[in-house]
């Protein structure tokens, strides 16, 4: 173990100072978690199931917004991207408190489709600034610096949400988010090489724009325009076209990645399902204003985790994490008081920041800079997509078995996931082979 390397990434002062961007960035929407959850049942009198499907369709927005986000930083740059987010957050998340439950999950919606793409910009300009192992203990600090954010945050939004104060804290979260977004564009970090282009790279963007700006001009043509148009162009050449340009699109999207999304979508299940299992089953019990200690012994053990992780000098199968963390969640639901489920989070939060480190290095090692900040939107909305899936199927066993079901159905589902993959990777390079 080399960890040494951490003090070379914290004397490259760009590195520093995006690290530390990024984590002050993720403070408030770490929170928001938590304070959306206790909102919706206490202060509106849902279910856990109900809080669930809220924070579901806030991660499907993410999920469908993070490619696009992730695109439009590649083409347009980090500043213009922004400006979408900066605005939105801070009149979504100003609205959500004060609408009924029914008005909430369509604004909740557009909230997450308009988010700070913070964790992708961060991989992104990281997978820039340095390369190698260097990535591995960068990334390895970028997930650190997130588990010392969820040892804050959480515990801020359940205080803020049992005293009462749950829509000042969600108008706070969009408040300081907008701000950072500002922050972010101020110091803009790098997301592309500085490599001047080939004639042939210029020639390829020039076609690209000029097909854009065509495409454009017909969509916003009137109606008998367009169909004067599509007359015009032969369907037969207009299907080859369009299956050409859909697998230049997605031609950094092989078994591999897909396998890493699948991670990401596993990873993202199992620490939300936990997130709300936790929520409920110290609710239920009358304590939840001790969350806080649950959390940070779940994040500390995961800082622990990726301290060792980024300073080992040969990877580790993102599945394999996966498995173990999955599987390690499981006794968490035979916990009975605070102190208790703290010390059984420790051993799943050792796994937390390296399958998140492992699977990010891997993204960037196998995509190209220039459609890495795409690939990172596809792999947020992995992540995301499985918080989707994690919070309401903690939610409805929270709600039918009891907290412990929570746990039971999300480190299950996780397990179910890896050993999965694990057999179809296995039977695959099997069959490379015959």
């Amino acid at each position: 173990m080399n960890f040494a390397l951490y003090k070379e990434m914290l004397s490259i002062r760009p590195v520093r100072r995006l690290l530390t961007v990024g984590m002050i960035a993720r403070i408030p929407h770490s929170a928001a978690g938590v304070l959306l959850t206790l909102h919706i049942v206490v202060t509106l009198g849902q279910g856990y199931a109900a809080a669930g499907a809220a924070a579901a369709v806030m991660t499907i927005g993410i999920a469908v917004g993070a490619p696009w986000r992730g695109r439009r930083v590649d083409t347009v740059g980090l500043r213009k991207a922004l400006i979408p987010s900066v605005v939105s957050e801070a009149i979504i998340w100003s609205t959500v408190p004060h609408v009924p439950y029914q008005w909430l999950l369509p604004l909740v919606f557009v909230g997450g489709l308009f988010t700070l793409p913070i964790f992708s910009v961060v991989r992104q300009s990281l997978g820039v600034m340095v390369d190698g192992e260097q990535r591995r203990g960068a990334f390895a600090l970028d997930s650190i610096a997130t588990e010392l954010v969820f040892m804050i945050g959480p515990a801020v939004g359940a205080v803020i949400a049992t005293s009462g104060f749950s829509a000042l804290g969600l108008t706070a979260v969009g408040v300081s988010v907008s701000v950072a977004g500002l922050f972010l564009m101020w110091f803009n970090p790098p997301t592309r090489s500085e490599e001047p282009c080939t004639d042939q790279e210029s020639a390829e963007r020039a076609a690209a724009e000029l097909s854009a700006a065509e495409a454009a001009m017909v969509a916003s043509a009137p109606g008998h325009v367009q169909e004067a148009a599509s007359e015009m162009a032969p369907s037969r050449s207009k299907g080859r076209d369009l299956r050409r340009r859909l697998a230049s699109n997605f031609t950094w999207f092989t078994v591999s990645v897909a396998a890493l999304f699948a991670v990401a979508a596993g990873s993202g299940m199992v620490l939300s399902g936990s997130d709300v299992s936790i929520v409920g089953l110290l609710e239920r019990g009358g304590h939840q204003n001790q969350i806080g200690i649950v959390f940070f012994f779940w994040c500390a053990a995961s800082v622990v985790g990726g301290l060792i992780y980024g300073a080992m000098n040969r990877p580790v199968s993102p599945m394999v994490l996966l498995l173990g963390m999955a599987a390690l969640t499981i006794p968490m639901g035979f916990a009975r008081d605070t102190w208790t489920l703290a010390f059984l989070s420790v051993l799943p939060g050792l796994l937390c920041a390296p399958v998140l480190s492992a699977s990010s290095e891997k993204v960037a090692d196998l995509v190209d800079e220039e459609r890495r900040g795409e690939a990172m939107g596809w792999y947020g909305s992995a992540l995301t997509g499985g918080v989707a899936l994690g919070s309401p199927l903690a939610g409805v066993f929270i709600d039918v078995v009891g907290p412990s079901g929570g746990f039971a159905a999300v480190g299950t589902a996780g397990v179910v996931l890896c050993l999965a993959g694990l057999l179809l990777m296995s039977l695959r390079r099997r069959a490379a082979r015959v």
